[in-house]
């Protein structure tokens, strides 16, 4: 049995405490009317009083046609997810465009037990992260409710708002600079092809088979430059993935002068590889990274690596999410990554 003390306050019963009409409290909450800052205050205190936190937002929503929500559904589950510090960055993008647009955030994983889910939860748009599963069911699903839908990497969608990144040319760029060095012998490192988490030798049917846009276009601009050049899947994003391939690349290819890895955390536990067997890098092994984020504290070396402006991505996206939510024009937006400079990569030795 529900009692008084337990029931919800209403916006009548405040109206009605504050002396005015229950659409004049209203607009007093929503700040969107005519409203006096005295009748204003009025209202507000009269809320205080009987306990009232404002308008259902459940109401809200039924009344607009909208949830006020824009989910972001990223690849695998969320410990992954967020172990690449680029997805962070990307998020932090995406935050900074909702939150003063008056959109709230939902996270989604694109994982095997909550694909078939994504296209029922609430939400007015959808940005879509790094997603390497087969989303025709929920990609369909959100186009029949008229969701808007953004995609940051991903394979060409009809529908979607692509905001995309150089991937393949600025590898090839990256690729271009090893040779450009003299660099013959080189082997890679790639981010996860796939949701299986473990090191992997990198074969033609993995590729193929694979739907990671991100890692093949990465995969295909160092081929551009080295088309045999060997590679280890990584299990993971980590700098401790990166070791685990960086030991199993150099001892199976201990004739390689250089490594391209698809991250700057991967890069990093190659370094450590190379270190366990007594190389020196550059000296005797150059490393590339991808990415351009902070390493401080975790390396004396400073990595030669390809920048990306994460942040920014996740700001088109954003915008792109809310533009098309709000009737606006939301237009494809491309970034290019740049190559830095640093201590790790060198003249092989002759």
């Amino acid at each position: 049995m529900t009692t008084a003390a337990t029931q919800r306050p209403t916006l009548a019963a405040v109206a009605a405490r504050a002396g005015v009409s229950a659409s004049t409290a209203s607009l007093a909450f929503s700040g969107a009317g005519p409203v006096s800052e005295a009748t204003r205050a009025r209202v507000i205190a009269a809320a205080e009083e009987l306990g009232y936190a404002g308008p259902d937002p459940r109401a809200q929503s039924l009344r607009k046609g909208r949830s006020g929500i824009i989910g972001v559904v990223m690849e695998d589950r969320l410990q992954y997810a967020f172990s690449d510090p680029v997805n962070v960055a990307v998020l932090e993008g995406v935050a900074d465009e909702l939150g003063p647009a008056g959109f709230a955030l939902l996270l989604l994983t694109d994982t095997a037990e909550s694909v078939a889910g994504i296209g029922l939860a609430p939400m007015d748009g959808v940005i879509l992260i790094g997603c390497s599963r087969d989303l025709d069911v929920p990609v369909t699903a959100f186009r029949q409710r008229g969701v808007a839908m953004v995609a940051i990497e991903a394979e060409p969608l009809e529908g979607v708002v692509p905001i995309d990144l150089d991937n393949r040319d600025a590898t090839a760029r990256g690729a271009e600079h090893l040779r450009d060095l003299g660099h013959e012998r080189v082997g890679l490192v790639t981010l996860p092809l796939g949701p299986a988490h473990e090191t992997q030798v990198l074969t033609d049917d993995l590729i193929d088979g694979s739907k990671v846009h991100t890692t093949i276009q990465r995969i295909l601009g160092a081929h551009d430059v080295f088309p045999a050049a060997p590679g280890i899947v990584a299990a993971g994003f980590a700098a401790e993935d990166g070791l685990v391939a960086g030991r199993e690349l150099l001892a199976s290819h201990p004739d390689i002068t250089a490594v391209i890895a698809q991250s700057d955390l991967l890069a990093l536990g190659v370094i450590r590889a190379a270190e366990e067997v007594g190389m020196r890098v550059p000296d005797d092994l150059s490393v590339l990274g991808f990415d351009g984020i902070r390493l401080d504290g975790t390396t004396t070396h400073e990595l030669t690596t390809l920048v990306q402006p994460s942040v920014e991505k996740g700001r088109a996206a954003g915008r792109a999410a809310v533009a098309m939510v709000e009737g606006g024009d939301a237009r494809p937006e491309s970034f290019t990554s740049e190559l830095r400079l640093g201590t790790t990569t060198a003249a092989p030795r002759t």
